[in-house]
């Protein structure tokens, strides 16, 4: 009742505004009510209300039913900070969305804009890190960005929640600095798990491990975080581990002075820096090192998440078994050479473009191998996209070379060259790394001779490829052997849709057209 009354209150006098309303209520029961404007009231017509008793009429009062009190109840919901709402300028808050069909949550990875910058349609304005990979969240608006709702590294923030707030004028940031809806009030940035104390360790004072004369090395420093923490992007990281450089001498330019691919590839050493190292002296025997501690807990990630929980399923669920052979890539390697040359640099073809389009070909001629599990129906598929397992600082991510039966290995090795590195930038979208129908894993590069993938559901088979090494193979020729770089491969099935046989024949398949590349064009 108490609801209905002050709705009906706020349409008294629509064409005064609330200021009426206010002198309406303010003035008591008996008041009679008068207008903003200097002098007499306006005669109204009749029937009309005025005063308090045209909040009574709305609301079936009584003059003796403790109008007093009522009034003051009404003068309090219209003066709250919940009615004030409508005072704010235009504004739209923008949403977390659905950014692959699984995800129920996302993390704010990283903020690419800050409060009050400039934002036009398309512009990339945060990473989110869902369960399939760390995606950047573009907007389609233009405006300025008034306020960040969720804050940088704030996880598990459900779908539907504000994320942020646009604005289309910039002088309407300063009404949303204290803006906070009760949407995001319980979401906070996960703080980072305390370093444990060290156990077992000999009591060794800091001034007999460390030469208290070390000098700092010149250059620009990164602002460490609490605790010594340096802010840095996974990409990065990885980076300047296989660079050997230290990131505390690098300066940062991302958001908060957090260290960036491109701080990496623009990092040049100061000519000072070698001389602490050659400074710091192995300790002396004796004299232990003080370490950091027994372990170090790494929280994981969505992804790590969705990762362990898919391929836990895929082991227990799907009836693996596995066949191998062994593949004379004499062939590729020679066809190999003479495409290169004749591309003079545009691009390069790999040995992995040759098995992606004999996988794909084999799988025209074997489609049981390019199928689904459904449960209830086994989906033979009549194109084949191949997924590629690639590996990343965020984890395995297998983006997709959609139709490589009819695509040639120029357009192969292209399209393989921009997903991996799009991977590893963790600037893939959703429609490039979701579905496929066969998955290839290729460990060679490391020396790997063979190994047995798990299958990636609902996919039906996935090919373990292994590194090639010369084999003396039987010859007509005078010695009756020769020596040839031979591939091991492996290729893992789903015994509810391929039988053994059905592997095998893919496989055999598989084989012929790397062994004869020549039929790839048939």
């Amino acid at each position: 009742m108490w609801r209905v009354c002050a709705r009906r209150a706020h349409h008294v006098a629509p064409k005064a505004g609330s200021g009426a309303r206010w002198t309406a209520l303010q003035e008591g029961p008996r008041a009679p009510r008068r207008s903003l404007r200097c002098g007499p009231a306006p005669a109204r017509p009749r029937g009309a209300t005025s005063g308090d008793g045209g909040v009574r009429a709305l609301c079936g009062w009584s003059p003796g039913s403790g109008a007093a009190s009522r009034t003051r109840f009404l003068l309090q919901l219209l003066t709250s900070t919940g009615r004030r709402c409508y005072s704010l300028p235009p504004h739209q808050k923008v949403p977390l969305p659905s950014l692959s069909p699984t995800m129920q949550a996302g993390t704010i990875a990283r903020w690419e804009k800050k409060e009050g910058e400039k934002i036009n349609e398309g512009d990339l304005i945060a990473e989110i890190e869902t369960d399939k990979a760390t995606i950047g969240f573009e907007v389609q608006e233009e405006g300025y960005l008034a306020k960040i709702l969720v804050p940088e590294g704030t996880r598990d923030v459900p779908l539907g929640t504000p994320l942020c707030i646009i604005v289309e004028k910039e002088a309407d940031i300063a009404a949303f600095a204290d803006y906070r809806p009760t949407e995001v009030a319980d979401l906070k940035p996960q703080a980072t798990p305390p370093t444990p104390p060290s156990v077992g360790t000999v009591s060794v004072t800091p001034q007999s491990v460390i030469p208290p004369p070390l000098a700092t090395p010149a250059g620009p420093a990164t602002p460490a975080g609490p605790k010594g923490r340096v802010f840095v992007s996974p990409l990065a990281k990885k980076l300047a581990a296989e660079k050997g450089i230290d990131l505390t001498q690098v300066k940062g330019t991302g958001p908060d002075g957090r260290i960036i691919k491109k701080d990496i590839d623009s990092f040049v050493p100061s000519k000072a820096a070698p001389a602490p190292a050659a400074a710091v002296s192995p300790p002396s025997p004796g004299v232990a090192a003080v370490p950091t501690g027994v372990f170090t807990d790494i929280p994981v990630s969505n992804i790590r998440r969705v990762i362990a929980q898919r391929l836990m399923q895929s082991k227990q669920t799907i009836p693996h078994y596995y066949l191998s052979i062994d593949v004379n890539m004499g062939e590729v390697l020679l066809i190999r050479k003479e495409l290169n040359k004749m591309l003079e640099g545009k691009s390069k073809i790999s040995v992995n473009d040759f098995i992606i389009k004999a996988s794909a070909l084999a799988c025209l001629k074997v489609p049981e191998a390019n199928s689904s599990w459904m449960d209830t129906v086994i989906r033979q598929n009549h194109v084949v996209d191949v997924s590629v397992a690639v590996s990343t600082p965020a984890g395995l991510i297998t983006p997709i070379v959609f139709n490589a039966h009819i695509k040639g290995l120029e357009t192969i090795a292209n399209d393989v060259v921009s997903l991996a590195s799009k991977a590893r930038e963790g600037k893939l979208q959703p429609h490039e790394f979701q579905g496929g129908t066969f998955t290839i894993s290729n460990l060679g590069m490391f020396g790997i001779k063979n190994f047995s993938a798990i299958i990636n559901p609902p996919q039906a088979c996935i090919l373990a490829i292994g590194a090639s090494e010369d084999k003396l193979v039987p010859a007509d020729n005078e010695k009756g052997f020769d020596v040839a770089s031979m591939m091991s491969v492996t290729l893992s099935c789903d015994h509810r849709v391929v039988d053994g046989a059905v592997g095998a024949q893919w496989l055999a398949e598989f084989r012929k057209y790397l062994e004869k590349p020549i039929t790839m064009l048939l």
